[in-house]
């Protein structure tokens, strides 16, 4: 039982992805992890997918949402009330860094859990704030954050295919960007249920950027990316509606 503030260096996110290809594309297009802003860290708390082959969907198998924090299923009070709540404590928190890493599939490829495996081995030892400048890049998809340009694992070097998944020759290009839109469609839909009159003003702020297909400059200009630890005043941060 731990009954005391405790640090968090890292919350990762999960997402069950189905296979993609070009002929047959679909939201599988994350790639081993991506590092996302404190922002879209919060938007993919908002929507939760629950994604492809999950135990929990009993319906028509296809993409759904558990809505705020992955928690809602088993939360009590306003959906609203808990995204103000993971919004404060996101923004609060501004030495916590965050990822977003798929199973099931990476594109074409299967590969149930190892991609969230791999990940806790590299940044148990490495760290996501000691990552060099030139290893990721905005991912092709904005709300995937960013992607990585190279990864190196116990001396073994990750195929780009495996980091970005448009560089697969059964996706390429054309399969990404479809399952791209297929993503942001999702999102935009459920966010639209958080546009209440007692969200933040950050929080509207942010699901607005998504609406308008911000890029990863246009997020980190509502709450600077946890990286360069740039913000530590509160006051600067639209944290109530009065």
């Amino acid at each position: 039982m731990i009954d005391h503030p405790v640090s968090v260096d890292i919350r990762s996110f999960g997402l069950r992805a189905p296979s993609c290809t070009a002929e047959d594309p679909s939201y599988g297009i994350l790639g081993l992890f991506h590092i996302l802003p404190p922002t879209l860290a919060w938007l993919w708390r908002l929507v939760s997918p629950r994604g492809f082959n999950n135990p929990s969907i009993v319906d028509s198998g296809k993409m759904g949402s558990e809505g705020v924090g992955s928690y809602w299923p088993f939360a009590t009070g306003l959906q609203i009330n808990h995204a103000n709540m993971l919004l404060k404590q996101i923004i609060e928190t501004p030495r916590t860094n965050y990822t977003l890493v798929p199973n099931q599939h990476i594109g074409v490829w299967k590969v149930g859990f190892k991609p969230q495996l791999l990940m806790r081995e590299y940044l148990t030892w490495r760290g996501v704030a000691k990552m060099k400048s030139d290893q990721y890049q905005p991912a092709r998809c904005n709300l995937l954050g960013y992607e990585l340009n190279y990864l190196t694992i116990e001396g073994s070097k990750i195929p780009s295919r495996f980091l970005k998944v448009y560089k697969q020759d059964e996706v390429g290009i054309e399969g990404y960007d479809a399952g791209a839109q297929m993503l942001e469609e999702f999102f935009k839909e459920e966010l639209q249920k958080y546009l209440k009159s007692d969200l933040l003003l950050t929080g509207k702020r942010i699901i607005d950027a998504c609406l308008s297909n911000a890029s990863i400059d246009d997020y980190n200009t509502i709450v600077p990316t946890s990286y360069n630890y740039a913000f530590t005043n509160m006051d600067d941060y639209e944290l109530s509606n009065s």
